[in-house]
């Protein structure tokens, strides 16, 4: 007797209501007699299932019967608790309450092993406001009005249908449909300056697959870190893009596109990295930084 096929019975029945024997018997590839001794099997393992004969009769649950914890391992059901323990630590339901029920009924300790704050340092409550309000608008399907400034410095205001929440390389962005692009779009959190909660419901509509497509090539950077800026470098970098020198410096080698962001971010490290090639970015970057120089020395 298989103990993975009476899980599977169990599983299919708690989702199906009931079945014939004929049909489990189909399903999981056995004799209908097979599948009644399953049943008597369950049944003397304390699970609530009958059979009912007739022509409209069948394979039944009880129908408040729920899985109790003899179901789960030691092992999985610490796992569920750790799981629904991260999903609380971040923020996506008041979970406390039921972890506590589950805890007592399964048995199991939880360390409290895990800590999520979404501000940035600086940002006590401003940050996490608004990610509890975006993520009010996605459970709930409401709409949003923002006031976005893109890499350009452009402002806008849009109304998007928030769709999901994305974290990517230490950054969060919001997919959404925007109402008036028609069309779907990403905005990075930390740029949305205004965010308000609309009445108005929409229908989610699924955020499309990224095309499965080459990337674009990308110019090829070469930088050179000093060694005062170490954290900065691996905390940014990967490491197969970072060669440590004997005196400590780095020299990075990577690939980014050319853009205002990556001079901003350039500038960002001061005086603690040069621009090795392209010649091209190392003329932006110098006219960028006697710009700040004039402005700064009247």
């Amino acid at each position: 007797m298989s103990d993975s096929r009476l899980f599977k019975i169990l599983y299919y029945l708690l989702d199906k209501k009931q079945a014939t024997a004929p049909e489990l018997a189909a399903k999981f590839e056995v004799s209908p007699r097979t599948i009644y001794r399953d049943v008597e099997a369950l049944s003397g393992a304390g699970i609530p299932i009958y059979a009912e004969p007739g022509r409209n009769g069948g394979i039944h649950l009880l129908h408040d019967f729920i899985l109790d914890r003899a179901i789960f391992s030691e092992k999985e059901r610490q796992e569920v608790l750790t799981a629904l323990q991260s999903v609380s630590a971040a923020g996506y339901f008041s979970g406390q309450e039921m972890l506590t029920k589950l805890s007592a009924l399964f048995h199991v300790n939880t360390e409290d092993w895990l800590e999520i704050d979404f501000s940035r340092w600086g940002k006590s409550t401003s940050d996490n406001t608004k990610f509890e309000m975006l993520k009010t608008a996605i459970i709930g399907h409401k709409e949003i009005r923002i006031i976005y400034e893109n890499t350009n410095s452009k402002k806008s205001e849009r109304i998007v249908q928030p769709l999901k929440l994305s974290y990517k390389s230490k950054e969060w962005y919001l997919k959404a449909f925007c109402l008036e692009k028609q069309d779907f779009r990403i905005f990075k959190l930390n740029r949305i300056i205004r965010l308000e909660l609309l009445k108005q419901a929409f229908v989610p509509r699924p955020y499309p697959k990224p095309e499965n497509h080459w990337p674009q090539p990308q110019p090829r950077i070469v930088l050179l870190f000093s060694r005062e800026i170490a954290y900065r470098v691996y905390d940014e970098f990967d490491e197969t893009e970072i060669d440590r020198q004997k005196n400590g410096d780095f020299i990075v080698r990577t690939e980014m596109p050319v853009d205002p962001w990556l001079i901003g971010y350039l500038l960002s490290f001061g005086a603690h990295v040069e621009v090795i090639e392209p010649k091209a970015l190392k003329d932006i970057l110098a006219a960028q930084a006697w710009e700040i120089y004039k402005k700064n020395n009247p």
